[in-house]
């Protein structure tokens, strides 16, 4: 494999350096390599941009198999490696469920096939996505998948004794539950965020403490089994609360955010744009700078996409019939950094954090989150901070186009991604 000159790029935001990639690995960082080193590489002139780890996603929805309509592995990956990925974990509600073998080292083959990003499959916890029953969960982490992280995703597991029988059963080979926090009885007929504007508008409401009173279940649970749980998309001021006191009590748990959790709030609800449809529902303004602010602290560990594409059939009619979710991929880190760099809550080595290291070990994806030094494996993405443009979904790799920032200005854009060395991404253009 050929080399890799970085020039000039500053590391997790620091002073500018010179980074060697050699194969797949980073050969050398520092400034002044020497000209041996050196000798025959391709230089890339960072010019000051940023140079982070590549980007890990513990939440992501490829749709394949079943809803290619929609998105598929190739296009999901490609889209990943535009917003600077280097591995996503793909979510279980597919059709077939992944909750098997078979179909988790169906999309883990996929993915190696694809090579834009490795693709982490997520097992179902229960058969089926219905909640009753568990699903293969010994089989699924001992098949060529290796699957670590199991989720119901789309449902929540509500019955407590289920639960717990998937946080006890995981907890022998490492695993973790990644719980969608939805008391479903409290959430029926809901459209949007219970409150002032769904009281305005005559929406159903879906209130704050439906996501709640899961999370503070599950933290019990977790703390009884001695076991390892995630919570997917937390969107509360009170869920950070709940989340920050199982900490303290020392519970193994980690928790997401979404890019428009930290952005977007319910007042666009008014709209009746169903772009702005998602599950949790967009909240309020308080709940926003809760949420960043659990973010800046760790309370909350790591940002997720909960990239979710739907076909434009199922997001261009009444706000009732319309599909929940919103892609996500292509402009995840532009809405961190205006949301959380550029008002001074995280520093980007706090950015590689988020994104890259806590999320690649809780999920426990080998060689991703790694620092960026000599001997490490070469996946890292170079970012354009100084960048400033409005959002054109007509230029996304992704298969789906239902975007909430179209038309939008955001900072930042990724100029390049690289996969063990090789590049997926050169100057803002797919290889």
């Amino acid at each position: 494999m050929s080399k890799t000159l970085i020039r000039g790029a500053k590391v997790l935001g620091g002073d500018p350096q010179d980074v060697l990639i050699d194969g797949g690995t980073v050969a050398a960082v520092g400034t002044g390599l020497s000209a041996e080193a050196v000798e025959g590489a391709e230089v890339v002139e960072a010019d000051g941009k940023v140079l982070l780890p590549g980007l890990v996603d513990l939440h992501t929805h490829l749709r394949e198999p079943g809803r290619e309509d929609s998105e598929t592995v190739l296009t999901g990956t490609r889209a990943a490696a535009s917003g600077g990925y280097t591995a996503v974990f793909a979510m279980a509600n597919t059709f077939p469920v992944a909750d098997t073998a078979g179909v988790v080292e169906q999309v883990w083959r996929l993915g190696k096939e694809h090579g834009y990003c490795d693709v982490r499959p997520v097992g179902a916890v229960t058969v089926g996505l219905e909640g009753s029953t568990l699903a293969e969960l010994g089989a699924m982490h001992e098949s060529a998948a290796g699957v670590t992280v199991f989720s119901d995703d789309g449902k929540c597991v509500h019955d407590a004794v289920i639960m717990r029988r998937a946080l006890e059963y995981v907890k022998a080979f490492g695993g973790v539950v990644a719980q969608h926090a939805q008391e479903p009885r409290l959430t029926e007929g809901a459209q949007m965020n219970e409150g002032v504007v769904s009281a305005e508008l005559g929406l159903g409401g879906w209130p704050a403490v439906a996501e709640e009173s899961i999370i503070a279940r599950d933290v019990l649970l977790a703390e009884h089994v001695g076991s390892r749980v995630h919570i997917c998309h937390l969107s509360t001021a009170g869920s950070v609360e709940i989340v920050r006191w199982a900490k303290s009590r020392g519970i193994d748990v980690t928790a997401e955010v979404t890019p428009h959790h930290l952005l977007l709030t319910d007042e666009l609800v008014r709209s009746y744009n169903p772009v702005y449809k998602v599950n949790p529902p967009l909240r309020t303004e308080r709940d926003v700078m809760a949420l960043r602010e659990a973010l800046a602290d760790g309370t909350i560990d790591i940002v997720a996409t909960d990239h979710a594409p739907h076909p434009h059939e199922d997001k261009d009619c009444e706000w009732a019939a319309a599909a929940m979710g919103m892609v996500g991929l292509e402009t995840a880190l532009s809405v961190v950094q205006e949301t959380m760099v550029d008002t001074g809550l995280l520093d980007w080595a706090g950015v590689a954090d988020r994104m890259s290291f806590t999320p690649a070990r809780i999920g426990r994806a080998e060689g991703h989150g790694r620092p960026v030094s000599a001997g490490e494996p070469a996946n890292l993405t170079l970012v354009d901070t100084a960048y400033r443009g409005s959002v054109d979904p007509a230029g996304f790799a992704s298969r789906s186009r239902n975007t909430p920032y179209e038309g939008r200005e955001l900072p930042g854009r990724v100029t390049h991604t690289w996969l063990r060395g090789t590049a997926t991404l050169i100057d803002g253009k797919l290889t």
